[in-house]
């Protein structure tokens, strides 16, 4: 089973402590939910980074009373990925989380007296929506050889012909070849429809 990962982010203990308790309720662990927490935002940051959490609950009020930590949440919005999906629980409205928020895909803004049977529905939302983005991305990559996906993967990271043929100890001309068996293995006719198609 899968495991998806979820990061809270709240200065306050009694929130972070709260969340990690309501999460270990059997219909989390049944969808195989693990939880970890942080206190600050550089480490919050650290966590995206490295552990690639697949849901971040945050309350970043009591952060905004610094402009470093208001840069710190810029970062933070920055390093979210595609596959990562933001649930702000405000004490308060704060302007600039808006702002910085509002352009975000997968962002939920939120106030922090939610009532929890809407929170678990959008928590349970969220986890939904992934799973069946995985199923969609899985479906295509079983057709590919492990090579393929490498250099799939590379390609769509738009690293060019060279630098694939030397990473992976073939030449341009095999490049070329690989990326034209994997379109027709896909389907697409070109890489614009290629990547469109994995989008």
């Amino acid at each position: 089973m899968n495991m998806y990962k979820i990061l809270v982010v709240d200065k306050c203990c009694f929130s972070r402590f709260g969340l990690k308790t309501w999460f270990n309720q059997e219909a989390f662990r049944e969808k195989g939910v693990i939880i970890t927490e942080a206190d600050n935002l550089q480490l919050a940051r650290e966590m995206m980074v490295t552990w690639k959490p697949n849901l971040i609950i945050a309350d970043f009020t009591s952060f905004i009373t610094t402009l470093k930590n208001i840069r710190r949440l810029s970062l933070i919005h920055e390093t979210q990925t595609t596959n990562t999906s933001i649930i702000l629980l405000q004490s308060n409205h704060h302007t600039h989380i808006g702002d910085v928020s509002k352009n975000r895909g997968n962002i939920y803004i939120l106030d922090k007296s939610i009532d929890l049977n809407e929170l678990e529905i959008i928590i349970k939302k969220t986890i939904a929506q992934q799973d069946k983005e995985k199923t969609k991305k899985s479906a295509l990559m079983p057709l590919l050889t492990l090579r393929e996906e490498r250099i799939l993967k590379l390609w769509k990271d738009e690293a060019h012909n060279a630098y694939i043929a030397r990473l992976m100890g073939i030449s341009i001309k095999t490049v070329y070849t690989y990326k034209r068996n994997i379109r027709v293995k896909l389907g697409a006719g070109n890489r614009l429809s290629l990547f469109m198609n994995m989008s």
